[in-house]
């Protein structure tokens, strides 16, 4: 635990005096990142402004990635990039296993994974300017950078998969190289902490030292409920995952064990909820039963999902078509993530809507993954420090979109 805490103050020291802003020289409380969907992928994109020029480098969003990592060949000739060597600070921090007996005369390789393809390769940790939007909770829209931002450089195979255009990934784990603990350590921020606010068109990563300095607000954070997050160590970091003790659809909770589905993996590229095959069996028997109690019929299904039913005749009201709400409940019986027909159905026709929930097969490495259109219009707050997670009700229930939000220019 010392040594942990030594790393993070001297992470700090070595960001604080190291940040520029481009207008006045204030220091930022929120960084605002943009968000866009991907029609063709449904994967969450994103840009940053990366290298001596200050390039835009658009990066696919994946949440528990534990860096940023990139194909360096979209801004070769970057004279303010650094290449870090093994046995530093910097490469202990980013958990390489690199250190031999080089003694530092080596390049810091780091293992990253692409998240689409799982496709896993070596690349080498650097340091180089990145530059985004902030705010300061008076003013907003003002540019700051980060001169010794450090991310991993990767060979470009690693891009396959990705959304057209992507040039990596942007990684928001709980690590120490990850984007929020190097925002928070370059600003100064007591807490590392986010929130995600996904969208169908456009939302928002809002990285603050506040609730009340986000572009969100602080009404958002006062009305969420709390649940703890299971620290599971992956590869260089750990996964956000949240204790679901039981499932409820229509109020009536399914006969599984709690073994079963284990900690619920939330995740920003894999589009749907996907459930192990077991799980996911029980999940749809009960499911059908309960539209059925609704009068609503089933069709044949549609790929890639595996139960369908006709949607003329179904209401709809701003929380999607009225069909059986699903509730995932947490620690209590009083905490409970509920999914109504916005989150649960996809229209697939005029005629045909889909449950948004696949089967992942008999050996799916987590159980239960909780899938990017089931996080839409929700907003979740992650506070790594503490490790807890904050779950909103559906913005829908106030009118309301993760893309009303004021957002920087938006990502093509």
């Amino acid at each position: 635990m010392a040594c942990s805490v030594h790393f993070f103050l001297v992470f700090s020291l070595i960001f604080l005096f190291n940040f520029s802003v481009s207008q006045e020289p204030v220091l930022p409380k929120a960084a605002i990142i943009p968000v866009s969907k991907d029609p063709l992928t449904l994967q969450y994109v994103t840009q940053v402004l990366l290298g001596e020029k200050l390039a835009p480098v658009k990066l696919v969003v994946d949440v528990n990635g534990p860096y940023l990592w990139v194909d360096c060949a979209y801004n070769p000739l970057s004279k303010s990039q650094n290449p870090i060597k093994s046995c530093s600070i910097e490469c202990s921090m980013a958990k390489s296993s690199a250190c031999t007996m080089s003694f530092g005369t080596k390049s810091c390789t780091l293992q990253s994974e692409n998240p689409i393809s799982r496709m896993v390769t070596s690349g080498n940790l650097a340091q180089d300017r990145i530059s985004m939007e902030f705010e300061d909770g008076v003013n907003s829209g003002f540019m700051a950078s980060i001169d010794n931002f450090l991310f991993s450089c990767v060979p470009k195979l690693l891009l396959e998969g990705i959304a057209n255009g992507a040039k990596g990934v942007l990684g928001l784990g709980n690590t120490r190289i990850s984007l929020p603990t190097q925002i928070a350590g370059t600003f100064g921020f007591f807490q590392r902490r986010f929130s995600l606010c996904l969208s169908s068109s456009d939302g928002l990563i809002s990285l603050a030292e506040s609730s009340d300095v986000s572009l969100l607000g602080g009404e958002i954070s006062r009305s969420m409920v709390y649940t703890p997050l299971i620290s599971k160590p992956s590869g260089a970091g750990e996964e956000y995952k949240i204790n679901v003790k039981s499932i409820k659809i229509s109020g009536k909770k399914l006969s599984m064990n709690q073994e079963n589905i284990g900690g619920a993996k939330i995740s920003t590229t894999v589009p749907y909820t996907t459930m192990q095959s077991k799980i996911y069996g029980t999940f749809v028997d009960a499911y059908i039963k309960a539209a059925t109690s609704l009068n609503i019929s089933s069709v044949a299904p549609v790929a890639p999902f595996g139960v369908c039913f006709r949607s003329k005749g179904v209401e709809n009201s701003r929380m999607g078509p009225n069909v059986p709400i699903i509730d995932l409940v947490l620690q209590s019986e009083m905490v409970k993530w509920r999914i109504y027909g916005r989150n649960s159905m996809v229209q697939v026709s005029d005629e045909v809507m889909c449950l948004g929930f696949l089967d992942g097969g008999l050996n799916q490495r987590d159980p239960f993954v909780i899938g990017g259109y089931q996080l839409e219009d929700y907003v979740l707050e992650f506070h790594l420090g503490t490790s807890m997670l904050g779950i909103s009700s559906s913005l829908l229930m106030e009118q309301r979109k993760c893309s009303d939000f004021k957002l920087p220019k938006k990502i093509s």
